[in-house]
């Protein structure tokens, strides 16, 4: 029987540990990456071959999302966020987009109406005062950038849990996923929508939202990396299939846990 030869890898092996520490270097990931992130470990777990570079994107990307796997099981519903002072709110509070600050997009109020589509039994279209009228919540929490920075700030709206209940969601569904005045669009995990801290704001620091913070509405949840966190909305829609988000289709983590 003649000798198999092995498969010649091209790839620089060493950069490729680098990005997957990256991947698993997230405080809610540091536990199950101790354990796992060695290239033969993380190979197995995936069932990929490094033996190209396509092969080696495939590997990086089932990483990912083994990864979002594992921080799905690591959430807990009832764990909350810490919270802090108004002493403690930083200030100002930074401006972050895929663009510059001169292009943050203008929604007019007058004339807003929030869509609701999918699983839900209510698709009726909200005013801005319609939303104004729900049960109000406030939180002061810190936003964690994916960058490495981060910032706590004072956000006011309705629990989102408390809005889904009104329009009819379906809440064994999988996701909820969010479009934006900006292109933007996003998705979350069901149980990260149900979370108590989990608001659809409207104000930020008892002021009306600012365009540049969202306005007229964002999604500010607290156990998420700012990215899930989508800023003017304008239509929210709960759905079994997977709905991805503007980073996630360009390699980030789905999940984003904080």
């Amino acid at each position: 029987m003649k000798p198999v030869k092995p498969n010649r890898v091209s790839v620089d092996r060493e950069s490729l540990i680098i990005d997957v520490r990256r991947e698993l270097d997230m405080p809610s990931r540091r536990l199950f990456g101790k354990r796992i992130v060695t290239l033969g470990g993380l190979a197995m777990l995936t069932g990929c071959s490094l033996s190209d570079d396509k092969s080696v994107e495939t590997f990086l990307t089932r990483v990912s999302r083994l990864n979002d796997t594992v921080q799905g099981w690591l959430f807990d519903p009832n764990r909350l966020a810490p919270t802090y002072t108004e002493a403690q709110i930083t200030r100002p509070f930074p401006f972050n987009a895929f663009y510059g600050i001169d292009d943050v997009p203008i929604v007019d109020g007058s004339d807003f109406r929030l869509k609701v589509s999918g699983l839900v039994r209510n698709t009726k279209t909200w005013s801005l005062p319609e939303l104004y009228a729900l049960p109000k919540a406030e939180q002061i929490t810190r936003h964690i950038c994916v960058e490495g920075w981060s910032a706590i700030g004072r956000w006011g709206g309705t629990p989102f849990s408390e809005f889904l209940k009104r329009v009819g969601a379906d809440t064994s569904a999988k996701y909820v996923g969010f479009r934006c005045a900006d292109d933007y669009y996003e998705s979350i995990d069901m149980p990260t929508a149900l979370h108590s801290q989990t608001l659809l704001t409207f104000t930020f620091d008892g002021q009306q939202l600012p365009p540049k913070y969202g306005y007229p509405i964002k999604l500010r949840m607290p156990t998420k990396l700012g990215y899930k966190n989508p800023k003017h909305i304008m239509e929210i829609f709960v759905t079994n299939k997977f709905p991805g988000g503007y980073w996630v289709d360009q390699g980030y983590n789905w999940f984003g846990g904080s």
